[in-house]
């Protein structure tokens, strides 16, 4: 249909006159009258107050003004980009060809998220070709920031080689890089290496951050031949004056004590992360590590004590919370909490668990509701458990 358009010549002219800066009117009118202008703007509304100074500075049209390296040198968007196109690359080809057109507008410590995402990418040559460029920048080196984070990659990728003189290099290297290649080696699944250096970090009376042995404490504790090693780094806590964890390592190292029937550190940690300064509410998964711990301890009525807080707290629980409450019902012979939190279950979306079948059907049999245990036995059945009792 568009090869049938025809113009007309008026639009012809007026298409043409706004390359002359002109604007020709239509013939038949050539003395219109002009409408009445509309009333200012400051005359109809009401007096505003002056836009506040941090609004005006916050201003899309100020920040454009600012220079291109402070917008850029710690955008993540920016800096993610360079991996992913450094990921492009040919593999004979230098990341000099994505870094060079970009090196006048970085600043120390900005490559090292770039670093870190080829690292996801799983490309830790990238990682440490980016390492070596930086290294020829004078204004980007030295930066305790790039080095962490390469010697972290390349840690958890298997490619660091240990340092043959250790001494030296405990002396030599920053807190940030010593502790950024013990947590490379924990990612890395190479716990052994990385409980060797914090035991010579120790003995060389170097305070690391509470939270790496944290994590190999909970590293440590997923392999049964390896849990012994988990004490000397409970002992290195425990001498602590200030003790910093998040909740998470708090409760990873939780599990790994109540696991080895350490039920007393569990206890000391439970009721350290209650008392110490803040809004500390703990989480579902801190709960219930702590209701199954007195569950092992036989410690049933001090077990339903932290239900009742959990419910006070309005505690949304997930199905090991499930699993785990509805043990502790059973070990109490407790038939109508066990036979309420195995409703709310499944009204919360949850499908029941073969231990959790098997326990419902265990208390009521006990109980001897003979008749609700065929039942739970047929739901079982449905949902395609074959129970053996």
């Amino acid at each position: 249909c568009d090869e049938n358009l025809v113009w007309e010549s008026d639009e012809i002219e007026t298409i043409s006159s706004l390359f002359q800066g002109r604007v020709p009117q239509k013939p038949g009118k050539p003395n219109r009258e002009r409408p009445l202008p509309l009333p200012l703007p400051h005359k109809i509304q009401p007096l505003r107050f002056p836009t506040p100074k941090n609004l005006i500075k916050n201003h899309p049209s100020c920040s454009s003004r600012q220079p291109v390296s402070n917008q850029i040198y710690k955008n993540p968007t920016f800096l993610i980009t360079l991996a992913r196109e450094i990921r492009t690359l040919n593999p004979e080809d230098n990341v000099s060809a994505v870094l060079d057109p970009w090196a006048r507008f970085l600043r120390k410590g900005s490559l090292s998220l770039t670093v870190r995402e080829l690292g996801h990418m799983g490309l830790p040559n990238r990682a440490l070709h980016v390492f070596c460029w930086v290294q020829n920048q004078p204004h980007l080196f030295p930066d305790d920031r790039i080095l962490a984070s390469t010697v972290e990659i390349l840690a958890r990728a298997h490619e660091l080689k240990m340092p043959f003189e250790m001494d030296k290099f405990i002396t030599l290297a920053s807190k940030n890089v010593y502790e950024a290649m013990v947590k490379g080696f924990i990612k890395g699944g190479n716990s052994r290496l990385a409980w060797k250096l914090l035991s010579v970090a120790t003995e060389g009376k170097r305070m690391l951050d509470s939270g790496v042995y944290a994590k190999l404490i909970s590293q440590l504790g997923k392999d049964p031949d390896r849990r012994m090693l988990v004490l000397p780094l409970l002992e290195e806590l425990a001498e602590r004056e200030e003790l910093v964890l998040t909740q998470q390592d708090c409760t990873s190292v939780m599990k790994v004590c109540s696991k080895m029937g350490r039920f007393e550190i569990v206890e000391a940690l439970y009721d350290w992360f209650k008392n110490r300064s803040g809004n500390n509410i703990p989480s579902v998964v801190m709960y219930t590590t702590v209701i199954h711990s007195r569950c092992l301890e036989s410690k049933y009525r001090d077990a339903m004590a932290v239900v009742w807080e959990m419910e006070d707290s309005n505690c949304v629980l997930d199905l090991p919370a499930y699993r785990v409450l509805i043990k502790l019902f059973v070990g109490l012979n407790d038939v109508s909490r066990a036979a309420r939190y195995f409703s709310k279950l499944k009204e919360s979306g949850f499908r029941p668990s073969y231990g959790i079948y098997r326990d419902m059907i265990g208390v009521y049999t006990e109980s001897g509701r003979l008749a609700k245990c065929k039942e739970i036995r047929h739901e079982a059945e449905m949902a395609g458990f074959k129970l053996e009792m």
